[in-house]
């Protein structure tokens, strides 16, 4: 497994699409800090950088790019061929990958959202939305990890669910709330630094439950479909 790891990681920093990772935490930070410094009200400024931009934007993008990119690259490349003829278990090869995309995600996303919080209003709320975007960061990872192995077009498809679903029909659709990795990340952020900044309609368990669900789900899909896949790296 630490080979794979080895592997993913290598690729992933190797690719130019990890580039693609620093404008937006760049924009969150510098809002933020312009924000204080001209002395805006957290009031006004701290729901638009943090959840609008932080997690509604930064966060489900940043591992959009990172998630479809760990192993769907590998298969539209054909590099897939040699890590799968080694004799791993799938979940060998999925786990890792995995792991890579979430410790990235979050470590690209967790960051400046910290120190947005601490300066939007306290060391707690920034600690809050580090852990709470890990958590997201994880849910996504496997979302998206999963989406690239069902689809040719994850990107295109992670898109659709992050724009539309969360965040068109979950500003207008209270129903949509609940299915929403954005609306869990919040609560959670939310149970663990209480605000004024964060607000959701979705419950802290509810968010809990949801958030391991779908971790845990999009994983075993994702071994179950890899195992579909021959040395060619088609589906058979």
């Amino acid at each position: 497994m630490s080979t794979v790891t080895w592997i993913t990681a290598r690729g992933l920093f190797g690719r130019r699409r990890f580039l693609l990772l620093l404008p937006l935490p760049a924009l969150l930070l510098a809002l933020a800090i312009l924000s204080r410094s001209l002395g805006v009200d957290p009031g006004q400024w701290g729901p638009a950088v943090l959840v609008g931009l932080g997690l509604a934007v930064v966060l489900p993008v940043v591992s959009l790019i990172i998630g479809t990119g760990v192993l769907g690259a590998e298969i539209d490349d054909g590099t897939v061929v040699h890590i799968l003829t080694k004799p791993l278990p799938r979940w060998q090869i999925v786990l890792p990958k995995l792991a890579v995309a979430t410790g990235v995600s979050a470590a690209t996303v967790a960051v400046p959202l910290y120190v947005a919080g601490v300066l939007a209003h306290s060391v707690r709320l920034g600690l809050a939305l580090a852990a709470a975007s890990a958590l997201g960061a994880l849910a996504y990872s496997a979302l998206f990890l999963a989406l690239s192995l069902l689809t040719r077009r994850p990107v295109l498809l992670g898109l659709v669910y992050v724009l539309i679903w969360e965040g068109l029909l979950g500003r207008f659709v209270d129903g949509t709330k609940v299915l929403s990795v954005q609306q869990w990340v919040i609560a959670l952020a939310d149970r663990m630094a209480p605000t004024d900044l964060l607000g959701t309609t979705v419950s802290v368990p509810v968010a809990g439950v949801l958030t391991a669900l779908l971790a845990a789900g999009c994983t075993v899909l994702a071994v179950d479909r890899l195992r579909s896949f021959s040395v060619a790296g088609e589906t058979s």
